[in-house]
């Protein structure tokens, strides 16, 4: 069983060398990325990605001018859309942390062999330390002449996770997944699915004949108060899937106001089949802890679930918990236009 893993793209810009120029992917990383953060001022990170996000927000909590540089328009371009991405860059401006959106990098700066400012194609911004957090790519090079590799370099397994050798099995970052929205592959980096694929291979390895499910992609994270999830296909996807694919974007409140005022709101949007209904991707934020609602968003998701299935279905209510219809209904109610299938007939 071959677990190769990824490591961090480190792009040689001009200047790569240059002392406190740090990638963030192992242990090793995570130290020296904190021993930075005791000297430092000004901090660039180049990426807007989960990783980058977490950065940024530990040097900004330690008082440290941050600029997030990002080639992509947004930040979190590849998890969440525009109206959930500009209320986190607004958070982000609150803390001290500047965002600069389709800028690319082109050389670092240095003076007595330590990075003091970085060049984009549209500016330069000094820093005393750089992390790098553009991706990651699949780490199996040395597996080629001896294993299936595709183009990119990714180890091909069949829906056993079993590789071109027999009895080898292969999971993690330098593997494709099954991925539910679109029916075909993709690699996707998560920790949570490289253990699924653990577990599938070494079933497999016994003698058991277990199929890898298709996955969403599902993952959370937070940022400063804000805490975000999502699953399957966002705006970034659409041109994955075959279909007539649309969405919508609610904001409603998580209680009514009798309950609680402050920081009432969730923000949700949801992605589906047009024509079948079939939800595909969803995307929530709160200021409240809502991340387990994408955990029933995703199950949908893999269980070809419709709006009209989601918007009715059987959701405790607890006046402390929440309201009698779950937000994750609301959703659902919402982008059926509170309608059933599109007829006359209110849902409620």
């Amino acid at each position: 069983m071959l677990s190769p893993g990824g490591v961090a793209v480190k792009p040689q810009f001009k200047g790569i060398d240059l002392k406190n120029i740090h990638t963030f992917r192992g242990p090793e990383d995570t130290q020296a990325v904190a021993d930075c953060m005791k000297n430092s001022k000004k901090a660039v990170v180049v990426g807007g990605g989960y990783i980058g996000l977490e950065v940024a927000e530990s040097y900004a909590k330690a008082g440290i001018e941050v600029t997030i540089v990002d080639f992509a328009p947004r930040i979190l371009n590849t998890y969440l859309d525009k109206e959930l991405t500009d209320i986190l860059t607004a958070e982000g401006v609150k803390h001290n942390i500047t965002i600069r959106g389709e800028e690319k990098v082109i050389s670092f700066k240095g003076e007595n062999g330590k990075v003091r400012s970085v060049v984009t194609d549209k500016g330069e911004y000094p820093a005393d330390t750089v992390i790098i957090s553009v991706g990651v790519r699949p780490d199996a090079s040395w597996l080629s002449g001896e294993l299936e590799l595709t183009e990119r370099g990714f180890v091909v397994t069949n829906e056993y996770l079993e590789t071109s050798a027999k009895d080898v099995y292969a999971g993690g970052d330098s593997t494709l997944l099954p991925y539910s929205p679109t029916g075909g592959k993709l690699p996707i980096a998560l920790a949570t699915l490289a253990r699924r694929q653990g577990v599938i291979a070494a079933l497999n390895a016994l003698g058991k004949k277990v199929k890898m499910p298709a996955v969403n992609g599902t993952s959370a994270l937070s940022f400063f108060d804000y805490n975000f999830v999502s699953t399957g296909l966002s705006s970034k996807g659409i041109n994955l899937y075959n279909g007539n694919i649309t969405s919508k974007y609610v904001k409603e409140k998580l209680y009514p106001d009798f309950m609680r005022k402050e920081n009432n709101l969730i923000h949700m949007k949801i992605y589906y089949d047009n024509d079948t209904h079939r939800i595909l991707g969803a995307q929530l934020m709160s200021k409240h802890d809502i991340t387990d609602g994408i955990a029933a968003i995703s199950i949908a998701i893999s269980s070809n679930w419709t709006l009209e299935e989601l918007a009715l279905a059987d959701i405790f209510f607890q006046p402390e918990f929440d309201r009698p219809w779950h937000y994750i209904n609301v959703l659902a109610m919402a982008a059926l236009d509170y309608k059933w299938g599109g007829a006359d007939k209110l849902l409620f």
